[in-house]
């Protein structure tokens, strides 16, 4: 189990030490990366760092990921943003595709072409030259908001007095956005079905390679599901804070690139322990003890529960948070447990 962990994570982080290819002609990265007020970046800037701050111009497309993107100048481009707040009170002349947890284009500020925008907040103060579409658990058009073209969305949207939106104001629920954070625009059913086929593979492959571990995270999950997911809880919001805080120096970007990675790995496994848990209960009641039935019954389930409007949504969420805490308990069990047990020979 240790060589095989110990070969995962070297690969991992040979690939992590790969530059990828990109069109940026200027990379900048650290704790704040910083355009200057006056200064002017002559190509496309790829930006990475715990706060990335456009005050200057840059003559080109800006890539930035980063905790926080604030635009407070110029970006003849386009901007592509991926950060925990989005912020852009300066003018984008191009079109704008970003997705944080925040995203806010203030009074002032001016977007071009076209703006697409995923988060947990958006909220629009400023001006769009043509179509937007939304994807948030919270839409706020201000009365200073104008959208020069279509406004699509999905979520739930406050629009203010005076808001101006020329085009149709339409909701669609199956809005696709090209942000990096939801998928392209298909039937539900393909994305369940294909989730099932993923999430599927990777259950078959722990309970081939790991049975007796997969069995004891099961356990675990089913016996004390309030103590596990209270676990997984915690562990979901204190992961992306210790990788934030890796983005503050410049050494650590890489450890912190590599920590997303591996984050979202965890939460993948998690989500599928937590649906195998699921699984086994179902199937306890039905007196079946085969594991297969068990990981079959508990990926379907979920994904069904899924189609369910907000409730689905919560009930998969609870589900990720059942698997991860149960997992936590495994691993602790499996090496806190040998390395007492070696501790005391």
């Amino acid at each position: 189990m240790n060589k095989r962990f110990a070969v995962l994570l070297a690969l991992l982080v040979a690939l992590a030490a790969v530059p990828a290819p990109v069109a940026a002609d200027e990379t900048r990265s650290g704790g704040t990366v910083v355009v200057e007020e006056g200064e002017t970046v002559s190509d496309d800037l790829n930006a990475f760092g715990g706060t990335v701050i456009i005050r200057g111009t840059v003559e080109g497309d800006v890539t930035a990921f980063a905790g926080n993107v604030f635009v407070n100048g110029e970006v003849t481009g386009d901007l592509e943003a991926f950060a925990g707040n989005v912020r852009v009170n300066g003018t984008v002349t191009g079109d704008a595709s970003v997705a944080g947890g925040n995203v806010a284009l203030e009074e002032g500020g001016r977007i071009g072409g076209e703006l697409e925008a995923a988060g947990g907040n958006v909220a629009v103060d400023g001006e769009i030259g043509r179509s937007a579409r939304v994807g948030a658990g919270s839409i706020t058009l201000g009365p200073t908001a104008v959208v020069g073209g279509d406004f699509l969305y999905d979520g739930d949207v406050d629009r203010a007095e005076g808001a101006r939106i020329d085009g149709a104001v339409r909701e669609e629920p199956d809005l696709g956005l090209d942000v990096g954070v939801t998928g392209p625009l298909v039937p539900n059913w393909v994305g369940a079905v294909y989730g099932f086929l993923v999430n599927f593979a990777l259950g078959a492959v722990a309970l081939l390679v790991f049975p007796r571990f997969s069995a004891g995270v099961t356990d675990r999950a089913v016996s004390d599901p309030f103590r596990s997911a209270g676990v997984g809880l915690l562990l979901f919001v204190e992961g992306p804070i210790l990788i934030a805080l890796l983005f503050v120096s410049l050494v650590g970007i890489p450890l912190g690139l590599l920590g997303i990675l591996l984050y979202g790995i965890v939460l993948w496994v998690g989500y599928v322990y937590g649906a195998f848990a699921l699984g086994s209960w179902l199937a306890g009641l039905a007196d079946d003890a085969s594991k297969w039935v068990a990981l079959v019954v508990g990926l379907v389930v979920v994904s069904l529960v899924g189609f369910v409007p907000i409730l689905g949504g919560l009930a998969q969420f609870v589900v990720l948070l059942l698997g991860l805490g149960a997992l936590a308990f495994g691993g602790r069990k499996r090496y806190g447990g040998r390395g007492e047990t070696e501790s005391t020979m």
